[in-house]
């Protein structure tokens, strides 16, 4: 499992500086930038962590930052920092995801508290994101026919009328309905209907 990191973005030297300071006090591991571009050209999808985001800098922006990670696939928790802060731009900021909005000068042991829940809202996202990618690729394992199976016992439909349905014998349907959920590692219907779910199979 690799170590979480605190990115640092911000144009003020003297605050990467003592944001750096605080969080390596206390364990962690930082890593600092003086542009949003700085630290887009080094991205890591796969690098866990927390953003702590300066809103105002020369070229992108941190709100623009943000919504350019958006994009991802997953990307680090962000917390906004500012010395500028107004009401409408941290309903933004915190609409689009952010897990706090921070205006400067910041309390340590806050700030300390806020990145602390940000890693660990970020090791969930990352836990969720790991498991969807799982379900996708046993999903996409599936013959066309298992899919159209699959489709059928979602709908709630019971195997004699899945047969008629697709003019086969039930016990072919049983045997498709029993290799889905061993592809799907499903134990209990449940569980299959909790990952089309997940799937987005279930309109």
């Amino acid at each position: 499992m690799t170590k979480p990191t605190v990115f640092i973005v911000d144009d003020d030297e003297q605050v990467r500086n003592a944001l750096s300071l605080l969080m390596e006090s206390v364990g962690l591991n930082t890593e600092s930038y003086a542009s949003a571009q700085e630290y887009l050209d080094q991205f890591d999808v796969d690098k866990p962590g927390c953003l702590i985001l300066d809103v105002r800098m020369p070229g992108i922006s941190g709100l623009d930052l943000q919504a350019r990670l958006a994009a991802e696939r997953i990307h680090p928790a962000i917390i906004i920092i500012t010395g500028h802060g107004d009401v409408p731009m941290a309903v933004r900021a915190v609409t689009a995801g952010a897990v706090d909005f921070i205006e400067k000068p910041f309390n340590n042991q806050s700030m300390l508290d806020t990145v602390h829940k940000a890693i660990e809202q970020d090791a969930i996202q990352r836990g969720e994101s790991s498991w969807i990618q799982d379900i996708e690729a046993r999903y996409n394992d599936l013959t066309p026919r298992e899919k159209e199976v699959l489709q059928f016992v979602i709908e709630g439909k019971r195997n004699k009328i899945i047969a008629a349905d697709m003019n086969i014998s039930q016990s072919t349907v049983e045997a498709h309905r029993s290799r889905v959920m061993e592809k799907m590692a499903a134990e209990t219907l449940s569980d299959l209907m909790r990952m089309a779910l997940t799937l987005k199979l279930i309109k």
